[in-house]
């Protein structure tokens, strides 16, 4: 998934978890979770995704694992540059933390901690673990309220779509 980037001398994780807010906003489009990611290196994004589990059927097309295999696939090597940082919208859960130490990412920024499943900060701290052989330093916060009021949203509509549809089977058993 490509990403046309304006040049710019703002750079910032500002800039750049705006890019991945817009991913969310391509999966919400389809019925998915609202999760986007980029990962940038050199100031240029070297992969994007957005989540894509139901379309693709696949457990694992999470924002940063779609992210991960566009920037891997991009570079022809399945680690990532020394200065690759993951901006993602919503907290990594346990795979996608895994998959970002296989691949050596040097920092993940994320916006909203995720309550059921996050494995930065939330439910689980998986790097506070002293095993793993790599380890990345993260960030939260950035673009908090937007990305959050994002969730909140799909998932409001969501359930008025499935009420809706509760209320249409009530009245047709009538």
């Amino acid at each position: 998934m490509s990403i046309d980037v304006t040049i710019s001398e703002n750079f910032n994780d500002e800039y750049w978890m705006q890019l991945a807010y817009e991913q969310a906003a391509l999966a919400a489009s389809q019925g998915e979770i609202p999760v986007g990611a980029v990962i940038v290196s050199q100031e240029k994004v070297i992969g994007a995704g957005y989540n894509a589990p139901i379309k693709q059927s696949d457990p694992t097309a999470h924002a940063e694992i779609q992210a991960l295999r566009a920037a891997c696939q991009s570079l022809n090597n399945y680690r990532l540059p020394d200065d690759a940082i993951l901006y993602v919208t919503l907290e990594p859960c346990t795979m996608c933390v895994g998959a970002l130490i296989h691949a050596r990412i040097k920092k993940v920024v994320f916006a909203t901690t995720e309550p059921k499943a996050g494995s930065l900060v939330s439910a689980r701290q998986l790097l506070e673990n002293g095993y793993y052989n790599h380890k990345f330093v993260f960030e939260q916060g950035c673009m908090q309220a937007e990305c959050s009021s994002q969730l909140s949203e799909f998932f409001k509509q969501r359930r008025e779509e499935k009420k809706k549809i509760r209320l249409l089977k009530t009245s047709l058993n009538d």
